[in-house]
């Protein structure tokens, strides 16, 4: 399993290229490395209910797992990965996919194998169209939207960790996501009592993020410590946990995802927490803007247990990006795919606070 895990560092993404040309390629030459009875078990339709069907837990998936493919076949999906990701996020990933193997020998469950992470293509990749392509596994959901060559969303986006930091054997003291953890503390520790009162929730922990893995969330009134209410220092540090979770994708589409989180105004942004401050200590945190939720989650197997998720209200799946692209061009080669609701899902869930 070693040698999975390796691609996920040896393989770089193309460079010097627009985002959606280099996806594409990649996309592409993954799919032309497959046999026809492969091609047809990755695709699905851009509008399929499937491409909403995600979740971080291990069970069966649709698509492909690494482990049924070639060598070559495997180092392209993870070329797919990569053009995605930026280097932190390839490093984070590497380090999600690597505790299967650290899983398998505490606990010996089938289940425990990083190859069996998944790759799926939705429509046909394009630098016209409009497509998209997930990457999901136990802890690792990575979805990407493309709209007509010219948009991208990467959301929902969940990076987790069991153990979150590895206590024993050769790989102790491994972290996969520490600085979700370590930004998060920092910040609350930085709170004035006053402050303190406010952002910490008197409340239960949490046993997972609130949302899971809902397909359409709507965000209600924030709670916690508005960035308004925070000095010049404190917001430093609530911008460095946005940007962990944003930057963990290619830089250039991270850094449109931030000047639109910029725009939408940084002094509506709130901060909770929920739990202990002290390591080793059950706790939670959220931080909401106007478009966008990030929920933290450590409580499981003794607060050794980290689901850590980036949702836009919006733009999740590209709804937004897609709605807004047929309503421009109706007649386009792709207007047939605008996504239609999943089978079950009902009307859209609610993003409640922590009660």
């Amino acid at each position: 399993m070693a040698c999975l895990i390796g691609l996920v560092l040896a393989v770089s993404p193309l460079a010097g290229h627009p985002a959606s040309t280099e996806l594409t390629a990649a996309a592409r030459a993954f799919l032309d490395s497959l046999d026809p009875a492969q091609r047809q078990r990755v695709t699905y339709p851009l509008a399929d209910a499937e491409r909403e069907n995600w979740h971080y837990v291990p069970r069966d998936r649709n698509g492909l797992r690494l482990k049924d493919l070639t060598p070559g076949q495997r180092d392209r999906a993870i070329a797919l990965l990569h053009a995605g990701l930026s280097e932190r996020g390839r490093a984070q990933a590497e380090a999600i996919m690597s505790l299967e193997q650290v899983l398998f020998e505490i606990e010996g469950r089938s289940h425990r194998d990083a190859g069996l992470y998944t790759v799926t293509l939705f429509g046909e990749p394009s630098e016209q169209a409009s497509w998209g392509w997930r990457v999901e596994g136990h802890h690792l959901s990575v979805n990407f939207t493309l709209v007509g060559g010219h948009a991208i969303a990467t959301t929902p986006s969940f990076f987790g960790a069991n153990p979150a930091e590895v206590r024993s054997g050769p790989r102790q003291g491994l972290r996969a996501l520490g600085e979700l953890e370590d930004l998060g503390r920092e910040l609350v520790r930085a709170l004035t009592p006053a402050q303190q009162q406010r952002a910490i929730l008197p409340i239960k922990v949490p046993s997972d993020i609130l949302t899971t893995n809902q397909r359409r969330i709507t965000l209600s009134a924030p709670e916690g410590l508005a960035a308004s209410a925070m000095n010049a220092a404190q917001r430093k540090v609530l911008e460095q946990i946005v940007r962990a979770y944003v930057f963990r994708h290619r830089p250039d589409v991270a850094q449109q995802d931030l000047e639109r989180i910029t725009a939408a105004g940084w002094e509506t942004v709130h901060f909770a927490w929920v739990g202990g401050l002290e390591p080793g200590v059950g706790h939670y945190y959220r931080v909401q803007g106007r478009t966008f939720l990030i929920e933290y989650d450590n409580t499981q197997n003794n607060a050794n247990h980290v689901h850590a998720v980036w949702r836009d209200a919006e733009r999740d799946f590209g709804r937004d990006l897609l709605r807004e692209h047929y309503e421009r061009d109706p007649h386009g080669a792709d207007a047939a795919a605008t996504p239609r609701a999943a089978p079950g899902a009902g009307p859209s869930a609610s993003v409640l606070a922590p009660k």
